[in-house]
Order: C-alpha cells, then sequence, then structure tokens
C-alpha cells in the first residue's frame, strides 16, 4: 500500500504542471548519449508521448553529432570544431545530412511504436527555417577578434512556424532534421541547439528544452546550477566558466529567451525520463535558463529551484 500511495504522489505533484502547461509548446532539442542506447531511445519517445496525451504540444529538434563522427571516421574525411560548431565542407554537409535523414525516421518509429502521431520534417520542408552562411567571430591567441570560415554551417534567416501549426492541426508531433537551404542555392548544417532556439522563439515557445551530455550548466566553482538568469550567464561566458561546448547552447538559450520563448531547460539526456523529470517535479534534473533572476521566495521547497514555473 505504501508503494502505492507513494506513486499516487509522484502524480499529484504533477498535476499542477500538466494543467499549468495544457496547450503549451514545448521545444525539445534531441541529441547525444540521449540516441545512444535502446533505454534512452525509448524513454525519450515515451516522455514525447505523454506530454502529447496531457494536451502539450511537443515539437522535436534532433542532432546527430556521433552518428555522423562515426561515418565522417567511415569515409576517411577530417572532423573539426570551432566553438562548437561543426567545420563544414562538401563531402561533409553530404555525410550530415544523410545521417540526420536516417535519424529523423528512426525517431518517428520510436514515436509511433509509444503510440504516438510523429512526422518527420528538415529545415527545407517548407521553407521551415531559411538559412544563410554563418559569420563565426572568434578571439584569437593575440586576443584580437576575428572572422573564422567554417564551410557550410548555417545560422537561421527565417522561421516559417505555419508549418508546425498545420502538423499540429492534424495531429502530428513534428520531428524537425536541423538541415536548411539558403537563398543562395546552397545547403546548409545548422547547429541542432541553435535550430532549436530559434524555432522555439519564432513558436513563442513556453519550454526549449536542450538534452545535453552534462548534468547542466556549472558554476565558476564546477557546481551544477538549477536556475541561471540571463546576466549571470553572459558573466560565466566572458569568464570562461561556461566553456566551448557549452556556449552555444546557453546562447540559443538567451536568443530564444530574446526572441519571446518564455523558458529554456539544459537537462542531461543520459538520465531516462530527464523531460519528465525537469518538467513534471518541483525540484527539476537540470539547469532552467531565465531572462530575470527570480524574486526571492517566501517558502521555498528543499532542493527545489526558486519560482519555478
Amino acid at each position: 500500500m505504501q508503494d502505492l500511495l507513494e506513486r499516487t504522489q509522484v502524480l499529484i505533484e504533477a498535476l499542477p504542471y500538466i494543467q499549468r502547461f495544457r496547450g503549451k509548446t514545448f521545444v525539445i532539442k534531441y541529441g547525444g548519449h540521449a540516441m545512444l542506447t535502446d533505454e534512452l531511445r525509448e524513454g525519450f519517445a515515451q516522455d514525447i508521448v505523454l506530454l502529447a496525451a496531457v494536451g502539450i504540444n511537443p515539437v522535436v529538434v534532433h542532432g546527430g553529432g556521433p552518428q555522423i563522427n562515426h561515418l565522417i571516421e567511415r569515409l576517411g574525411l577530417k572532423s573539426s570544431f570551432v566553438r562548437g560548431m561543426r567545420v563544414t565542407d562538401t563531402d561533409t554537409m553530404e555525410a550530415v545530412e544523410m545521417v540526420l535523414q536516417k535519424i529523423n525516421k528512426e525517431i518517428v518509429a520510436l514515436i509511433a511504436r509509444q503510440g504516438g502521431r510523429a512526422i518527420g520534417l528538415s529545415g527545407k520542408d517548407g521553407e521551415l527555417m531559411v538559412a544563410r552562411r554563418m559569420k563565426l567571430i572568434v578571439k584569437g591567441d593575440n586576443g584580437r577578434r576575428a572572422a573564422v570560415d567554417i564551410g557550410l554551417v548555417g545560422e537561421v534567416a527565417e522561421v516559417n512556424p505555419a508549418v508546425i501549426a498545420t502538423m499540429r492541426e492534424g495531429g502530428f508531433i513534428p520531428v524537425i532534421a536541423p538541415v536548411g537551404h539558403g537563398r543562395d542555392g546552397a545547403t546548409y548544417n545548422i547547429n541542432a541547439d541553435i535550430a532549436a532556439g530559434e524555432i522555439a522563439g519564432a513558436l513563442k515557445a513556453e519550454k526549449l528544452i536542450l538534452l545535453t551530455d552534462v548534468a547542466g550548466v556549472k558554476d565558476d566553482r564546477g557546481e551544477l546550477l538549477s536556475s541561471l538568469d540571463a546576466a549571470r550567464a553572459k558573466k560565466l561566458i566572458a569568464s570562461g566558466a561556461i566553456g566551448e561546448g557549452m556556449i552555444p547552447k546557453v546562447e540559443c538559450c538567451l536568443d530564444a529567451l530574446g526572441a519571446g520563448a518564455v523558458r529554456a531547460h539544459v537537462i542531461d539526456g543520459r538520465v531516462r525520463h530527464a523531460v519528465l523529470l525537469e518538467i513534471f517535479t518541483d525540484a527539476g534534473v537540470g539547469t532552467e535558463v531565465t531572462r530575470r533572476a527570480p524574486a526571492p521566495a517566501k517558502a521555498v521547497k528543499v532542493n527545489s529551484r526558486p519560482a519555478r514555473t
């Protein structure tokens, strides 16, 4: 009986969040180690189907870094990164698109096996994401900032929310591969975190959720931050406490918030059901990123982040 009561408490804890978020849109970036085991893949698909079942509108944007790395190695191509961005020449772009198309259909099938209805898209479909060549500025060893050519890497110039709205009206969960075309006719590799952030901003999403291979964002002492406001995030980036791999993730969270998304979350995709644990529990399991620091709460539960919404 005690076990049954504890299970009931989990549902009761989730109830206010379900009520609050019903009818809202969550953009979830799926990638990294969360894709690499059957247990984690199944758990992610179950999370997405459950969100849809309780009236939340999930939009999945996926990456495929480990799988792309594997194919690039098999093809004898070289792989390098600048500020977390994959340097992409023509051959690499072909490999990226090939892998992402395969992963896209696998995710659609995973969701279907859990009872959901999903449809696979890329940024090329319906001009969902129109891209332009990214101009990446980095600081050199001499302290000066300079442009770096990283090839066919795109930034999002336009998002067409009508494509996603059409899928939602039809009862489908959109699953989006981060590849876009440019007005110049080129195909561009778009960082999945950035693509998810741009889509979340365009949709004015309630939540942007980034699944990563770390517990969340850490401060300058290496401690996990349960919440992080924009001002502190910028300071941690400037000080180097937020390193290269995390910089584009945090920046895309800030950009999404600036464009109209309400909240952003950086969570550990290696934890099964991390999405549900972050959204439907008081404590959460990752870092919640907000525009401003929350006002001090009169009473805060142990292990819960302040003013969680």
